[in-house]
This record gives C-alpha cells, sequence and structure tokens, in this order.
C-alpha cells in the first residue's frame, strides 16, 4: 500500500500531534525557515515521492497560517507526492462566502482557488460555515460533521427536559439535525445586525418555558449573539442555557463576555487553539475522528461511514 505522510503546519501542531497519535505513527519532518523580514518557507525534509501527503492546519488568523499551507503543498507538489490532502480542522474566511452587499469579495472562493492552484488533490474539513462551500472546489471535499464528537457527549446528560435552539436563522439546519436525533423540540433565535460582530435586537421563536435549552452553532467569535440569546432564551423562562460552537474564533472580548454571560457552559473542539483558559469551556478533541477520515481516505473507505445519521 502507498506510504502515508503527515505534517503539521506550525500553529496545528498541537491537534497534529493527537490525530497522528490516534493514526499510529509520528509526524513527518518538516520545519519552516523565516528570513529576517518574515517570509517563510518550508522545508520537508524527507521524501514523499509518490506518497499520500495529509498537511494539517487550519487557516484562522493571522493569514500567516493560510499562506504557510500554500507553500507546504507547493512544496510536496514539487518534489512529486503522490497524492496530497489539506486537512483544515476550521476553513478560514467560510463567512464570506456571498456578496451580501456591493464590491465585497467572495473570500472563501477565493481562498479555494488559492488552495487549488498550490496544487491540493483534496480537502478534510470539519463544520463550514455554510455547505455549499464544498461547490467552490473543484477536488473533492471530506466535509466531517462535529455532531461525531458533540452527540456522544450529550447522551451521558440529562436530556429529560431539553430543547435545541439556533442562535439565528442561517442555523436551523445544523440545529434540527440534534432536535431531529434525540427526538426533541427546535427554537429559533432571530437576530438582527447593524453591523458585523453586534447584534442589535433577538427575538426567540418558539417556547422555551422551563426548559434546558441547547444552543447549536458552527463558531463563536465576539460571542455576543450567543450570550444575547442565553440572556433572551432564559428570560422567555428556561431554566438554563448551554452552547455547543465548533470553532473557538474567540476574539475581541469574547472571553470576557461568556465570563460575564448566563451560560451555564460552550462546549467547543480544538480545531482553533484556546488564547487562554475559561471556567465556562469545555473543550472536546477532534483528532481520533480527523485519524479516522484520513485512514479511510487512504484505504479508500467511505468517509460518511464516521457521521452520525439524524
Amino acid at each position: 500500500m502507498i506510504e502515508v505522510k503527515l505534517f503539521s503546519g506550525t500553529n496545528s501542531q498541537y491537534l497534529a500531534e493527537k490525530i497522528a497519535d490516534f493514526y499510529g505513527q509520528p509526524l513527518g519532518n518538516i520545519q519552516v525557515n523565516r528570513f529576517s523580514d518574515g517570509e517563510m518557507q518550508p522545508v520537508i525534509n524527507e521524501s514523499v515521492r509518490g506518497a499520500y501527503v495529509f498537511f494539517i492546519q487550519s487557516t484562522f488568523a493571522p493569514a500567516e497560517n493560510l499562506m504557510e499551507l500554500l507553500l507546504m503543498i507547493d512544496a510536496a507538489k514539487r518534489a512529486s507526492a503522490g497524492y496530497i490532502t489539506a486537512v483544515i480542522p476550521y476553513f478560514g474566511y467560510a463567512r464570506q462566502d456571498r456578496k451580501d452587499k456591493p464590491r465585497v469579495p467572495i473570500s472563501a472562493k477565493m481562498v479555494a482557488n488559492l488552495i487549488e492552484a498550490a496544487g491540493a488533490d483534496r480537502i478534510m474539513t470539519m463544520d463550514l460555515h455554510a455547505d455549499q462551500i464544498q461547490g467552490f472546489f473543484d477536488i473533492p471535499v471530506d466535509h466531517l460533521k462535529s455532531e461525531a464528537i458533540y452527540i456522544p457527549y450529550l447522551q451521558d446528560l440529562d436530556l429529560s427536559n431539553a430543547i435545541f435552539a439556533s442562535p439565528d436563522v442561517g442555523g436551523v439546519k445544523r440545529a434540527r439535525i440534534y432536535a431531529k436525533y434525540f427526538e426533541k423540540s427546535l427554537v429559533i433565535c432571530d437576530k438582527y445586525r447593524k453591523r458585523a460582530n453586534e447584534v442589535s435586537s433577538m427575538t426567540v421563536i418558539g417556547d422555551v418555558k422551563d426548559a434546558d435549552v441547547i444552543l447549536v452553532d458552527d463558531l463563536v467569535d465576539t460571542a455576543g449573539t450567543l450570550c444575547r440569546a442565553a440572556e433572551t432564551i432564559l428570560e422567555k423562562g428556561a431554566k438554563s442555557v448551554r452552547a455547543l460552537c465548533t470553532h473557538p474564533v474567540l476574539s475581541g472580548s469574547a472571553y470576557q463576555n461568556l465570563e460575564k454571560s448566563k451560560l451555564e457552559e460552550i462546549i467547543i473542539c480544538d480545531t482553533i487553539p484556546l488564547k487562554k483558559k475559561s471556567s465556562k469551556i469545555k473543550i472536546l478533541s477532534t483528532s481520533k475522528l480527523f485519524s479516522r477520515a484520513i485512514r479511510n481516505t487512504h484505504e479508500h473507505r467511505s468517509i460518511s461511514a464516521l457521521f452520525v445519521e439524524g
């Protein structure tokens, strides 16, 4: 069978090491040299000729993470790698997936073009901001779902009084998967923004009285929407509110917002490293799921077998 090589980008090393450990082999030898002005030069210090190569790198800020991924892919392509997969646990710029106002870029599409142009043969990612981003690529996309991680966690909780909620209209499909799986009700928080990262008003659609509400979202940035949703839901008579948010972007005043919020806890995945600890944050690892997906890809087995059917 063709040899597998796993490599990590600089800022995803913490996750890549866990993925490699579950996979059962060490990470490959790669170093990133820097010129005095900060310019990067990744160097792969072992042969990748003919190999299945997996580069593990989330493309969260700063943009250097994306640039490093592109350069690593190019290096492997020029070294005659047999098949290159970009493993991107968090796909940055995914929120810019359409023209929602005049004279703005569709950045998610541009990033997809860059990754393909660099030489990737396949993409592996998790919980894209919008499913249709898969169509921005002309190469295969393995879109893993965090339900495979969260549902086993929720099964250990008392869900007898639970209701699932979406913090906005766009996330209804995501929350419905959990509501359907656990045969629970679904409510929606309809928010209105005047500008990015600032919620002007919010309305809860549905009855949450005396319920333990679980908010479901793909990412948490400033945490403004989540905290506002939790507050509004409790005002409507709910007993408690917790949240599932795959990608912990957590920028700006996010940590302060979460600490002051009425959320019981926020459960996140390790697709992005936390900047600091918080008593309200619980981390679940994606490493086992990604290692299984990598193995299934290499052995030409189904990726959908890793999904939880709602």
